[in-house]
């Protein structure tokens, strides 16, 4: 896996993947920013959210759970220090579906935080992460 962040001008960049895809990073305004683009952070916890619900959504899948939409609401808080680093990020899983049970979203989280989401695993070392969810019958 392969990317490159090229940097635009101020505090732009613009991050490519090696699959070809290109998003646009920027800062605030009291940082020499013009906002124009996601802040690196917030890139970070995109890409744990999106980790996480690729695998809970193909645990549900493949179970063959008839699972109509998972929306997945993450917060993080960082310390108050340099490097502002995460101290904690929560992933709040909204899954909808019929006839979904409760069991089979909880153990798909639990198997994407304990075994198959590598954002999660790999940040968790030093993040405490928590997760909790909530069925909607459609």
């Amino acid at each position: 896996m392969q990317a490159t962040v090229k940097w635009v001008d101020g505090v732009m960049f613009v991050g490519e993947t090696g699959s070809g895809h290109a998003v646009v990073m920027d800062g605030p305004p009291e940082h020499g920013g013009r906002n124009m683009g996601i802040r690196p952070m917030e890139m970070i916890l995109l890409g744990v959210g999106g980790c996480s619900s690729f695998d809970v959504v193909q645990i549900l899948q493949k179970g063959r759970n008839d699972i109509v939409q998972c929306v997945t609401e993450i917060s993080a808080e960082r310390v108050d220090a340099i490097p502002s680093v995460f101290s904690k990020i929560h992933l709040h899983f909204i899954v909808s579906g019929h006839a979904l049970k409760a069991s089979a979203v909880e153990r798909a989280i639990k198997l994407s935080a304990e075994k198959y989401c590598s954002a999660t695993i790999m940040l968790g070392k030093a993040v405490e992460i928590t997760h909790d969810f909530e069925v909607i019958e459609v």
